[in-house]
């Protein structure tokens, strides 16, 4: 992906299932405050709702926007994740980004929602709820989704973006060719991002327009005086190779100069992670104050 075609650097932050949902609000009007681009969410299961979280979080801020990473799709009918995207981009528009996602197996297993094709459910999925948001009157009939003239009564913005998580060389295809933007896990290094964007680029190559495509990435990001031993405990948390570049810790400068690696590597917007117990409040306000002018300035 060329200069020209990659979107403007964003610096976000994530909000963790594991802080307690009464605290977004607050966590969201300090990262605004702070400068902060984006503020990320997960719909994990069983934490808190994805859309609802996102609603708090735009509600409480005024120019950040905010991402959900991801909604999974087999939890969520099409025509209702159309209606949920709208009323968000409508509400508040040129802030709002939405991923969806095959889901966590064992997790889709577990609410009966386990599809045996990801794959063709995806596809189906991306498919439709582009249409859908798009204005479109849309009558499918696929292997999982079937929908009969269903035309959204609030249609938002036909340019509102739909990211997709990907992992896997056919997963980051489909992205590339159905998406606006793909959402990379923590845990891809800069040579990762290399080797997925070749991907996405295959994928692209089957599109009628060229548009730009985001590509959002997290980053383990560990700061203050124990900043070295918090990373480590991260990377194994997740199961990380030890030996690769995962993360970004240390001084403000520490963390600009690791981000820059994964900006250089082709990625637009850099989501970093704290920890599960870091103080949310002011791990914002450094991202925001501290971290972000260096990359952006």
């Amino acid at each position: 992906m060329t200069e020209t075609e990659r979107p403007a650097l964003r610096i976000g932050t994530v909000f963790r299932p594991q802080y307690a949902p009464e605290t977004l609000a607050a966590a969201a009007r300090a990262a605004d405050d702070a400068g902060v681009d984006e503020m990320w969410l997960w719909e994990d299961c069983f934490a808190s709702g994805g859309i609802s979280a996102a609603g708090i979080a735009l509600a409480n801020s005024t120019t950040m926007a905010v991402g959900v990473g991801v909604l999974p799709a087999p939890m969520r009918n099409v025509a209702l994740t159309a209606m949920e995207i709208a009323t968000l981009e409508r509400s508040f528009p040129g802030r709002v980004r939405i991923g969806v996602g095959h889901g966590v197996q064992d997790w889709m297993a577990q609410i009966g929602a386990k599809v045996a094709s990801p794959m063709t459910y995806l596809r189906e999925y991306l498919t439709c709820l582009t249409a859908l948001l798009r204005g479109e009157t849309v009558t499918y009939a696929g292997k999982y989704i079937s929908l009969v003239d269903v035309c959204l009564e609030w249609p938002p913005n036909p340019n509102t973006e739909l990211l997709a998580a990907a992992g896997g060389p056919k997963t980051l295809q489909l992205s590339g060719e159905l998406a606006s933007g793909t959402i990379l896990s923590s845990g891809t290094t800069p040579t990762g991002v290399r080797e997925a964007l070749a991907h996405i680029t295959s994928g692209r190559q089957k599109r009628s327009d060229a548009a730009p495509h985001s590509i959002v990435v997290y980053i383990l990001c560990t700061t203050g005086p124990d900043a070295d031993a918090e990373a480590v405990a991260e990377v194994q948390h997740w199961n990380f190779d030890s030996t690769q570049d995962v993360t970004a810790h240390g001084s403000a400068n520490e963390i600009a100069v690791a981000a820059r690696r994964w900006i250089d590597a082709g990625v637009d917007t850099i989501v970093l992670q704290p920890t599960a117990d870091a103080d949310i409040e002011s791990f914002v306000r450094f991202i925001g104050t501290e971290v972000r002018p260096l990359l952006t300035r």
